[in-house]
């Protein structure tokens, strides 16, 4: 059993130096230009962060407005908040990879959590199959957690649960949904434009399993809630990992196109953010941008995701060393056949190197000619690597501290102590990352930011977040 507080850390003001071109030891004017270029056309100045703050702020008020909007603005149906005082407990379902994960979820009270869990490996076979099975195996894990795990459940009660279900749906109420596609190797058969809160039921009752699933959560918004537990001054929960996303506490008096329950006076929004500006309004997109975006499985989709995530960053970096190799500026015109290769420049590698204040930059060494295989780099190649690298991920913090900085302007929460919980790799383990997002943030509204706002690191929204999603949904339904 693990206990997990989440803690918020307060940002130092700590900004890190723009890339300074004097250090690098250029072998010529050419090669000190072409970098330049680079740095003039990767950072965003705090003029156009504020001109895409402002324009995420009209494309959040269209989603707000009317469904199929490029921000979508999903209702989640999770009403209410949390304050940090309740007690019970609960279980979640997260099921979206090659595992799924059955979490129990006990809170004791101010702010307290204790957790147990178990991953169950899902079969090729059940992936492609006819859905029936793979939901049959779904509860028979649920079933044998509690075995595992010696929960009983009282006779004539059953226990709430919050499900994960990390693949597109259609919400149609805080426990049921449409599925729209599979996605990430699934191919389920019978499935597609059902409800798979349905058929996770179903299996549950046919093996009279005293489970109720409660809630169909978003991760983003699980995020949210694990993070509220422990500061109920939490307003908005962001994904910063692999992709990009954020969810926040909005009232529903602003959400216009919301029929629903209006018993209650806020709900969260599942913001789906990462699609911001795909119509190429506002984002200083360059070619190395559109060479991977043109090369991606989804084109001209999620443009803001694509220059935040960790999952494009990387690729970005290549194509801008691939550009400077072909014209003779950087290892002096010579590739290796691992770099040649598509998305083989792992954002991870551009942490480690970000990371290297050796004076010879012998981590970047490494990365280069241990892993992707030069034949020998010159400390000009690396420091010039060190740069593009440097420039690729800042600019992707400070495009995030513009969608952070219009949520706080829409909802005024910048004004009085408020908190964000950030989940994923980047937010986590990229150096600055953060310090680079508050930066970002204070050049938005001032010093007084920095008081006011913190952010922090808010861990398992697929699992403690689920549960505490189920949580709200049993409240809310006392209430009915």
């Amino acid at each position: 059993m693990s206990s997990t507080p989440v803690a918020t850390k307060a940002m130092p003001k700590a900004s890190r130096s723009p890339v300074d071109l004097s250090k690098i030891q250029f072998t010529s004017e050419k090669q000190k230009a072409a970098v330049a270029a680079l740095v003039d056309e990767f950072t965003i100045t705090p003029q156009l962060l504020k001109n895409i703050k402002d324009h995420f702020i009209v494309e959040m008020k269209k989603g707000l407005k009317r469904d199929g909007e490029t921000v979508a603005m999903i209702s989640s149906y999770v009403l209410g908040r949390l304050d940090g005082t309740e007690v019970g407990s609960y279980l979640a379902l997260d099921v979206g990879g090659t595992n799924l994960r059955v979490v129990s979820v006990r809170l004791t009270g101010s702010g307290q959590i204790s957790t147990r869990q178990t991953k169950y490996k899902i079969d090729e076979s059940l992936k492609v199959g006819d859905a029936k099975y793979l939901f049959d195996f779904m509860a028979t894990c649920v079933e044998a957690f509690l075995d595992e795990h010696e929960i009983a459940v009282r006779s004539g009660t059953q226990i709430e649960l919050g499900f994960t279900f990390s693949f597109p749906v259609l919400q149609t109420s805080i426990n049921h949904g449409t599925l729209i596609s599979w996605t990430k190797g699934f191919d389920a058969r019978n499935m597609v434009g059902k409800d798979p809160v349905t058929f996770l039921q179903d299996a549950f009752n046919r093996r009279h399993i005293p489970v109720r699933v409660a809630a169909l959560v978003n991760d983003t918004v699980g995020t949210l809630l694990a993070h509220a537990y422990n500061h109920p001054e939490t307003v908005m929960g962001v994904i910063l990992g692999t992709g990009c996303n954020g969810a926040y506490i909005e009232k529903i008096s602003n959400i216009e196109k919301w029929k629903g329950d209006t018993s209650a006076t806020e709900m969260i929004i599942n913001m789906e953010f990462g699609a911001f500006d795909n119509e190429r309004v506002i984002l200083p997109l360059t070619m190395f941008d559109n060479k991977m975006d043109r090369k991606s499985v989804n084109p001209k989709k999620q443009i803001l995701e694509k220059m935040i995530a960790g999952m494009y960053l990387g690729e970005i970096t290549r194509n801008i060393l691939l550009n400077l190799i072909d014209r003779r500026l950087l290892f002096e015109g010579n590739i290796s056949a691992d770099l040649n290769q598509m998305w083989s420049f792992e954002t991870a590698y551009m942490s480690t190197i970000e990371a290297d204040h050796s004076p010879t930059l012998r981590h970047t060494q490494t990365i280069l000619e241990s892993t992707l295989s030069f034949a020998s780099t010159t400390l000009t190649d690396r420091q010039i690597v060190k740069a593009i690298v440097e420039l690729v991920g800042k600019r992707a913090a400070r495009l995030s501290a513009a969608a952070l900085a219009g949520i706080l302007e829409h909802t005024g929460a910048w004004k009085h102590k408020a908190a964000i919980g950030i989940d994923g790799s980047l937010f986590e383990f990229y150096p600055s990352f953060d310090t680079d997002i508050m930066d970002g943030l204070e050049e938005v509204f001032g010093a007084e930011v920095r008081q006011n706002v913190r952010l922090g690191l808010a861990q398992d929204g697929s699992g403690v977040g689920a549960a505490l999603c189920a949580l709200l949904a049993a409240k809310h339904s006392l209430k009915d």
